[in-house]
């Protein structure tokens, strides 16, 4: 009998890390205006526990286009990462996201960033993935689910909300929590990212 159909196990929760991003219109209209409809779907994956503010912050890549609206969610879910990652991504192109060119402007982001102190889909190739060189970062995508997201510890717009919500999330890899990976970042990172209202 399937766990799910089974009266006397209980459904397995896990805490969802969610990063949105966005830096072009949407049909939903603004970035911002786009984030806060997308958090209302993707709180409905599950339950959401908490959101951050909407933060501002340059486009990364620099000069790849207008600065992005960023947010993270906390979310509880009995979804695993596979099927939570298709949910992400069909939300997405409701929000009329196409993956065309890697680091583009986007009308929505959802990354999983973590699921719990899952490591996915192993050690050797989440250390792979956060290794790459900046070069081949623009070039490659994986071709698997990697968790946790292999630089959100480089990452100042991931960093910022992600303190406001989950600041004592430890990395499953490196042990940090979060406001030491925030406060890690060179103080350069930082510029420019700073809360939208």
């Amino acid at each position: 009998m399937p766990q799910r159909d089974n009266p006397y196990v209980q459904p397995i929760k896990r805490r969802a890390l969610i990063a949105l991003g966005a830096n072009a219109a949407a049909p939903q209209g603004s970035p911002a205006q786009s984030l806060r409809a997308a958090m209302a779907q993707v709180a409905a994956l599950g339950s959401a526990v908490r959101e951050s503010r909407l933060w501002r912050s340059p486009a990364f890549p620099a000069g790849i286009g207008p600065d992005f609206v960023n947010a993270v969610m906390v979310l509880e879910t009995e979804r695993d990462a596979d099927d939570l990652l298709a949910e992400l991504h069909r939300v997405e192109a409701a929000f009329g996201r196409e993956r065309q060119t890697r680091w583009g402007p986007r009308s929505l982001d959802l990354d999983l960033l973590a699921l719990d102190d899952l490591v996915l889909p192993d050690l050797a190739a989440w250390s792979l993935w956060r290794d790459l060189t900046p070069e081949a970062q623009a070039r490659e995508t994986p071709d698997r689910l990697i968790l946790p997201h292999p630089r959100l510890q480089d990452r100042s717009f991931v960093l910022a909300p992600l303190a406001e919500v989950a600041p004592d999330w430890r990395h499953p890899v490196t042990g940090f929590d979060v406001t030491q990976m925030r406060d890690a970042l060179p103080t350069a990172a930082l510029d420019g990212v700073e809360p939208l209202d």
